[in-house]
């Protein structure tokens, strides 16, 4: 999916090289210089991707094995911050090269972020077919009216605990965006999507089933469709969100690719989506990398420390007091607007980050985790929208509250949006947004609190 994240690599040698060469290379080597920069970058990012999935597989093995119902990501997690607390405490620089190490793959996993949230949105009319309109109208009401409830709630708490406690604001760690897209990665992937196209329809099962063969054309369908999304005019972005682009780039290919193929476009979905490790297709690859995502909380988590610690009050209270809000008013009110237990179930984490999403509704029986994901999309889409203004309504300034308000109600598209306008509120959106996941997790692997969320749904 492209590599710039190596270049994070090349800077961290490139004294050492020109220590080396004493800073006064002819043309000759200063071009074998930049080969080996590039090669070491690229090599970097590679172990460190490498390593960070790795870690994320058997972490599932082992728990699957041990039949342990906790998030094998989130416990992942919890151990790389506590290695890199422990070793920052012991041997500072330690931690600092720990850090370094794994930069290039933790960018990699930021940059490409919500392309990963797409697969459960692509095969969303598989889900949908068997839902009457009116759960349909329910679940849409109970999304845009949760999100509401949530950021008020969260804002006017923050709020609150700001005014008892009195902390200072001080500045950040700045928190470095991802980069843009280049002209090469979108016609590299051009390339990609034209000539599988054609093996596609020319020789469908040239990899010895048709959800391998159509891996190629269809992931690069969703990986083009999120880089012309990322590109368009702010304006446009409000209306038509990179994310939607994307999961529309995807659904037209497999219209295409099914009615072409003769073979449906409810088949080619199900080659999009098989849930199987032993014959993947496209979105299967793009899932496989959620559980990166919760490991890359503990690098953001342990970046912003320093804030955490002093603001801890504001933080802690104000995210405690909103997953709780937020789970229990989505069990209530889907039981007072009588919408099936099963749907109700799918809907309870609507505020969290996908990756987690998914972890908490696979401890219900019964939930539909297309449902789920594309609740979550749709709340964080409308948190991207109408946060701000909202909040400006509310008469909510304070960039400790409208950070941990946003990413409470509609996690990481909601911070992409705020912190695009608001840089210094991105802190606490990134605190906020891993640790509302994170205690909604461990909240909802209590069987007794599983117990009462299905008692209150009915």
């Amino acid at each position: 999916m492209g590599t710039p994240e190596s270049c994070k690599s090349e800077e961290l040698c490139t004294e050492l090289l020109q220590s080396q060469t004493g800073g006064t290379s002819t043309s000759t080597e200063s071009v074998t210089q930049t080969l080996r920069l590039r090669v070491f970058g690229v090599l970097h990012w590679v172990v460190s991707l490498g390593l960070i999935l790795a870690i994320d597989f058997l972490l599932k093995k082992a728990f699957a094995a041990a039949s342990i119902e906790f998030p094998s990501a989130l416990f992942g997690m919890f151990c790389i911050f506590s290695v890199l607390i422990i070793l920052d405490y012991a041997v500072p620089s330690a931690a600092v090269a720990f850090e370094k190490f794994f930069e290039p793959g933790i960018i990699f996993i930021h940059r490409w972020l919500p392309l990963f949230y797409v697969p459960y949105l692509v095969v969303l009319p598989l889900s949908l077919k068997d839902i009457p309109a009116s759960s349909a109208i329910k679940i849409c009401l109970i999304v845009v009216g949760g999100w509401l409830a949530t950021l008020c709630v969260t804002g006017l708490t923050a709020i609150g605990v700001r005014k008892a406690v009195k902390t200072e604001l001080i500045d950040a760690e700045p928190m470095e965006r991802p980069s843009p897209f280049s002209s090469i990665e979108v016609w590299a992937w051009t390339g990609v999507l034209l000539i599988s196209f054609a093996a596609s329809l020319v020789f469908p099962t040239a990899l010895g089933t048709r959800a391998r063969t159509y891996l190629p054309f269809l992931l690069a369908s969703t990986v083009l469709g999120y880089m012309i999304g990322s590109g368009l005019p702010s304006g446009l972005k409000k209306v038509f969100h990179p994310i939607i682009f994307c999961a529309a780039s995807a659904e037209l290919a497999a219209i295409a690719l099914g009615f072409l193929s003769k073979s449906g476009l409810d088949a080619v979905l199900g080659y999009y989506l098989t849930n199987s490790s032993s014959n993947p297709g496209a979105g299967d690859i793009l899932m496989g990398f959620l559980g990166s995502v919760i490991l890359s909380f503990a690098f953001s988590m342990f970046k912003q420390r320093k804030l955490v610690k002093r603001h801890a009050a504001e933080i802690f209270t104000s995210v405690i007091i909103s997953t709780i809000f937020s789970l229990y008013s989505t069990a209530l009110v889907g039981r007072l607007v009588a919408l099936e237990p099963s749907l109700t179930v799918s809907i309870l984490p609507r505020c969290i980050t996908v990756a987690l999403a998914l972890s908490i509704v696979s401890l219900f029986e019964g939930a539909n985790a297309s449902i789920t994901a594309a609740a979550v999309v749709v709340t964080g889409l409308v948190g991207a929208n109408f946060a701000q203004s909202t909040l400006d309504k509310l008469r909510l300034r304070d960039p400790i509250a409208r950070g941990i308000a946003t990413a409470s109600s509609s996690h990481g598209l909601g911070t992409a949006a705020l912190s695009a306008k608001e840089p210094e509120a991105l802190p606490f959106c990134a605190i906020a947004y891993a640790l509302n996941g994170i205690f909604g997790s461990i909240l909802c692997s209590i069987p007794a609190v599983r117990q009462s969320l299905l008692a209150v749904i009915g």
